[in-house]
């Protein structure tokens, strides 16, 4: 069984987007998307909602840019290749190893972690809110910005209990983005 684990990249204050929806503020150095790269790599499935899954899209062509760079050429084939499944009542197809699901997504989720085949990623506020109010949500990984955005889509939902998380890991990067990965604590 895998986790399903849910990592975006947030500003200071708690937002993946600001008021105006821009994130532009969040584009990874160099060494960062390295370590997206090698975090990616290791997922046997990306979950994503519509607007991600859109936001995404750029991917599936990236590597037929001349202009881009290793690193990003890189991440380009590992997402490629790394099946991927949408959850969207709106989008009437997806391009490249995706598949669509229109609804249940509880329990397709459910359904995927109890598979074989390594961790869940999700990524995107809204999917990712069912998900964690579903209690299904085993691991957070923001990459946290040092920006702060004063409003926008929040990382997280408002939730109407408390749970506990336990600190794995943190990491420094030279761009000062500082990456956590928090589990849900045992003592739950």
């Amino acid at each position: 069984m895998g986790k399903l684990i849910y990592s975006m990249s947030v500003s200071l204050d708690g937002y993946i987007a600001g008021p105006d929806g821009r994130f532009d503020w969040s584009v990874p150095s160099q060494e960062l998307h390295r370590f997206h790269n090698e975090r990616t790599r290791e997922l046997g499935c990306h979950l994503l909602g519509r607007n991600l899954y859109e936001t995404m899209a750029y991917w599936e062509t990236a590597d037929q840019d001349p202009e881009l760079g290793e690193v990003e050429r890189e991440f380009a084939g590992i997402w490629q290749e790394l099946p991927k499944v949408v959850f969207s009542t709106t989008l009437e197809e997806v391009e490249g190893n995706t598949r669509l699901v229109r609804d249940g997504v509880v329990e397709e989720v459910e359904r995927l972690k109890a598979e074989e085949g390594g961790d869940l990623g999700v990524g995107g506020a809204g999917l990712a809110a069912t998900l964690i109010k579903a209690g299904l949500v085993d691991e957070f990984q923001p990459f946290v910005y040092p920006v702060i955005v004063g409003g926008g889509t929040p990382f997280l939902p408002d939730l109407e209990e408390t749970f506990d998380l336990e600190l794995v890991e943190a990491q420094t990067f030279g761009s000062r983005v500082v990456s956590m990965r928090y589990q849900r604590s045992r003592r739950e």
